[in-house]
């Protein structure tokens, strides 16, 4: 559990256009899995490592990301509404979340850095929580953050191995020699989001820029940037087999995300 509050940066406002049969009516963190958006799956997973506030850089259809945290008080209980004075009535408590949620319009094309950058009076001079909207994982958000600090970095990335899409094979000359499906790039790390952030690493942003070009390649040329090794899940959502794939998981009961 975190010692202090700790604030988790989602960045949630690009298009999603490889997702498009779901993005052109609602933004990508909003795209349902088990009948819960994305975003949701996200946020439970940090709550459940006591990281309670959140800081939503909005962009694309933001207002109805905006929309579903206004409405979730309500939606998510029982009530009695007096159509004559407009009173609303709780009847039970559902033990909503404790969550508290900064929703910031950062602008439909703003790239990711000149979202951070928009985010620093909200951030103040605190250590911070980032990740993107469109992406689970089973990281032990806890030890992440020790390590992080262990290493008196700027930025620590997790890293991840993404499995390859299609099964592996290995010819001899026309024989097959080897079958593996659905095995693990094991010679590609790439950056799998959930990262723990210095504000010192905001000073990098210099303009609307990508943070993942020139801000992070700044801070890994001058020693800043850290990676925290990820062998378990870790899944993106950039694909309509993906979307589907996250969805099997669900169903069956043992999505390796839901660790609340």
């Amino acid at each position: 559990m975190p010692d202090a509050p700790i604030p988790v940066v989602i960045l949630c406002g690009g298009q999603g256009t490889r997702l498009a049969e779901q993005t052109e009516v609602r933004p990508k963190p909003l795209v349902e899995i088990g009948g819960r958006p994305i975003l949701w799956h996200i946020m439970k997973h940090y709550s459940r490592y006591g990281f309670n506030e959140f800081v939503l850089a909005l962009g694309y259809k933001g207002d109805l990301i905006k929309r579903y945290f206004r409405d979730y008080h309500a939606l998510g209980r029982d009530m009695t509404i007096s159509l004559q004075s407009g009173q609303v009535r709780p009847l039970n408590d559902n033990n909503m979340e404790p969550w508290t949620v900064h929703l910031v319009d950062t602008g439909e094309a703003t790239l990711t850095g000149g979202r951070l950058a928009q985010l620093r009076p909200l951030i103040g001079d605190r250590t911070f929580m980032l990740t993107y909207g469109d992406g689970v994982c089973n990281v032990a958000l806890d030890t992440l953050l020790a390590f992080h600090r262990a290493q008196r970095g700027l930025v620590t990335l997790t890293a991840v191995r993404p499995p390859a899409r299609f099964g592996a094979l290995e010819f001899d000359g026309h024989q097959i020699r080897h079958f593996k499906e659905k095995s693990t790039l094991h010679e590609g790390w790439i950056n799998g989001g959930f990262s723990a952030v210095e504000p010192g690493a905001l000073g990098y942003i210099t303009s609307d820029v990508m943070w993942e070009h020139a801000p992070m390649e700044a801070l890994a040329a001058e020693g800043h940037l850290f990676a925290y090794r990820h062998e378990d899940f870790w899944q993106c959502m950039d694909t309509l087999r993906d979307l589907r794939y996250l969805e099997s998981l669900w169903e069956s009961g043992h999505a390796p995300w839901k660790t609340w």
